[in-house]
């Protein structure tokens, strides 16, 4: 059955909008940094979030939202994934998550493993939990980027006590498969380590991929790992802050169940209620939508870039809204980012901050309107043959 295309709002509209990505730059400057997306709300997103309003329902977030039955529901409607609500817990974002369990897994001192290019925060997460960060990048075999697994048992030989994983991988768009998250998670086993997979992009696998939740890759990844997801990234629901801590294992619950209330006390309450209605069956017409104009954005992207910008080198997604781009032959140094923005007026993310992997890169958040992402690569196209 053929889905028809969410549609993103008119620029006009969005520019309205308070958040970073309209408020950082001048409305000269096209904005294709940040992940926010430029599409309108799941309605049911809108009423629960309207209704709540109304109530004055603005007070603190109880034990029980909801959202763990909420998001096990919809992990075993999306993924086949079957979840114990009883084993998760919520607090503010996927990378306090990441931070709380990691400082209950690790000793100060500790080497954590990260497999960059990945998301800038991971490199101040880390040290934030008292451990250090170990690079063992991913590799590129020409046609995918993948786990470096022999790099990571290098590592783990030589002490590293954590695996800090991006599932799907951000900024490659990588959906790792079954088959190397199960040889994670046998690594981790032998070296009786951890991972803690952050799976905020997991709703957005693209059609001809699928999503594996680390926890299900085998019975050795559920007993050695964590993962912490949002509906955040897909429904666009970042600054409601609410996140989830999904454990599969006795003692990695006990873990999570052990830690300070606090941490569950930072949890919005806008951002459970949001979460539910969004991990709800009846936003998953919504998000099909989503991902069918991101599907479609994805291979539009390579077509600009090919058109306009050929010296460009763009590998298509397996998920989420943000592309990966070698800019390296264009001369524009080890930022290019910082040309673009200066010189053509759009805003793309510093590859740099993603780690040394980065550098002459750039990454493109594609989630907006055809006209918008045309627009913008023609600009950079226009800078680059003047």
């Amino acid at each position: 059955m053929s889905v028809t295309p969410l549609q993103a709002l008119p620029i006009e509209q969005l520019r309205q909008r308070s958040s970073t990505k309209w408020r950082k730059y001048p409305p000269h400057v096209l904005p294709l940094f940040v992940a926010e997306t430029d599409f309108p709300p799941a309605p049911a997103v809108t009423h629960a979030l309207s209704r709540a309003v109304e109530l004055g329902d603005t007070g603190y977030t109880p034990p029980d939202p909801g959202i763990a039955q909420s998001y096990a529901d919809f992990a075993q409607r999306r993924f086949g994934w079957t979840v114990d609500p009883a084993r998760i817990r919520t607090t503010c974002d996927v990378m306090m998550g990441v931070v709380e369990i990691l400082r209950r897994v690790t000793s100060p001192g500790d080497r954590v493993i990260v497999t960059p290019p990945v998301y800038p925060p991971f490199y101040e997460c880390v040290p934030e939990a008292g451990a250090v960060v170990e690079r063992v990048p991913l590799v590129d075999t020409g046609s995918a980027w993948e786990l470096d697994l022999l790099g990571i048992e290098a590592a783990l030989a030589g002490g590293a006590r954590a695996v800090l994983l991006c599932n799907p991988h951000n900024p490659t768009g990588t959906a790792h498969s079954r088959e190397t998250l199960a040889a994670l998670a046998d690594l981790a086993a032998g070296f009786g380590a951890t991972v803690i997979s952050d799976e905020i992009h997991a709703p957005l696998v693209h059609s001809g991929h699928r999503f594996t939740p680390f926890l299900s890759a085998s019975p050795a990844a559920a007993e050695v790992g964590y993962a912490v997801t949002s509906a955040s990234k897909a429904f666009n629901l970042a600054g409601l802050k609410c996140a989830l801590m999904v454990t599969a294992a006795p003692h990695t619950a006990d873990v999570v169940r052990a830690l300070p209330d606090e941490i569950e006390w930072r949890t919005g309450l806008f951002g459970a209620i949001a979460g539910v209605a969004a991990f709800s069956q009846e936003s998953d017409e919504w998000l099909d939508a989503l991902l069918a104009s991101l599907d479609s954005n994805r291979r539009l992207l390579a077509e600009l870039l090919t058109e306009h910008v050929p010296a460009a080198r763009y590998r298509i997604p397996d998920a989420g809204f943000l592309a990966w781009v070698d800019l390296t032959e264009l001369g524009w140094g080890d930022n290019p980012a910082v040309t673009i923005r200066r010189e053509a007026g759009v805003a793309l993310h510093l590859g740099p901050l993603f780690g040394d992997e980065g550098l002459g890169h750039v990454r493109i958040n594609f989630g907006c309107s055809p006209e918008v992402l045309r627009e913008a690569v023609e600009r950079i196209g226009a800078l680059a043959s003047s």
